[in-house]
């Protein structure tokens, strides 16, 4: 039985099949990207027309395996590498490929970052930019997501688009890696960094107010991990996924049990995410923060929840109290988005075999040190 095409899934699985080995054993697959162009046309794009014509007549067929086998038989028949495809329903993708280099390591990579607009968001943005990624910046705050993409695009025009995503519905999130997927091919890396925090004593906590929390710390991050895996499943490829934690997992503080229990729930549910996906070469990793302010002028949100208790108990102002987390780490260092960025980027550019594994990014606190 024939199903409507799933143009996203059609995309996902060529982009898999279009992939060459790369000779780099952590990271074994040199990637493509697809933009929409105008169809081949011409006696000089012959087997490139082949290849397209061919596709345009896929049915999908539901299942990925059917599909794959589909697509691979279709492109084992064409005369040359196609620069060119047209899916059902007429639009055209040309195949954009190149290789990485030392400046450039994600190179034709694909990452979507959750929670983009705030300042951790915007500064992983920036950071997986600057290393040669294609980033789809999601978030719910539509202005904020589009101040991003409008500062971020000058440095990387044709590589930054902001994706309108409600992490705690299932189907917002569907779509929206449905429409990463139909811009520019697949999904290579995701940071899971959605997440929002109250302050109040355990014995004054609404439960409601802790509900939302559970939604968006707990039930996002489990609706994202289950999306990204069926889509570098689909791939086939391998991936990385990156969950933006907090030192809160290992040394909660008082009057933060809802941001801390929920946090703790979503990093355990990428360890198990880091078991489940490991034989399709997707590593799960975790970066664990603590006290980011800001990134310029861009607040972060955490703190501006958080902050006016944190000053009004301990008698201080806005840089008093930035001044007091940067003295009580072992460094004395303010913790930056950069910081977090980079982090991340050390499992995206896979610099070592590593999965399930927590990189502390607080300036040094021993009792928050993972155990």
């Amino acid at each position: 039985m024939d199903y409507p095409v799933n143009i996203s899934q059609l995309l996902t699985i060529l982009r898999g099949l279009l992939a060459e080995p790369s000779r780099r054993p952590d990271d074994p697959w040199q990637r493509v990207i697809f933009k929409l162009c105008a169809p081949a046309s011409g006696a000089s794009d012959s087997a490139i027309a082949d290849v397209a014509i061919a596709l345009d007549g896929v049915k999908s067929l539901a299942k990925d395996d059917e599909l794959r086998n589909e697509v691979r038989t279709i492109l084992q028949r064409s005369a040359a590498k196609p620069d060119r495809v047209i899916v059902p329903g007429g639009n055209a993708y040309c195949i954009e490929r190149g290789m990485v280099s030392t400046q450039a390591p994600l190179q034709n990579e694909i990452a979507l970052v959750t929670g983009a607009a705030g300042a951790i968001g915007a500064g992983i943005c920036r950071g997986l930019l600057a290393k040669g990624a294609h980033v789809a910046a999601a978030d719910l705050a539509r202005e904020a997501l589009d101040d991003l993409v409008r500062e971020l695009n000058p440095t990387a025009p044709g590589r930054i688009m902001g994706v309108p995503m409600d992490v705690t519905d299932a189907a917002s999130v569907a779509v929206g890696f449905d429409a990463v997927a139909e811009a520019w091919g697949g999904v290579d890396i995701v940071v899971v960094n959605a997440g929002i925090a109250m302050v109040a004593p355990l014995v004054e906590l609404d439960m409601e107010a802790f509900r939302r929390l559970e939604r968006v710390n707990v039930e996002g991050t489990l609706l994202t991990l289950a999306e990204a895996g069926r889509y570098l499943c689909r791939q086939a490829t391998g991936g990385d996924m990156i969950l933006v934690s907090t030192k809160n997992v290992f040394a909660p503080g008082a009057q933060f049990g809802a941001y801390s229990a929920t946090k703790a729930a979503a990093h355990q549910l990428a360890r198990i995410a880091s078991l489940e996906l490991a034989s399709f070469d997707i590593r799960v990793n975790m970066v664990a923060p603590d006290a980011v302010f800001s990134d310029g002028k861009r607040k972060s949100g955490l703190w501006a929840e958080v902050g006016p208790s944190r000053m009004k108990a301990r008698g201080l102002d806005e840089k008093g109290l930035e001044d007091y987390y940067r003295n009580r780490n072992l460094l004395k260092a303010r913790v930056t988005p950069d910081h977090v960025a980079n982090a991340v980027l050390f499992f995206a550019t896979r610099q070592t075999p590593t999965t399930g594994a927590t990189i502390p990014v607080d300036g040094g606190l021993p009792d928050a040190t993972p155990r």
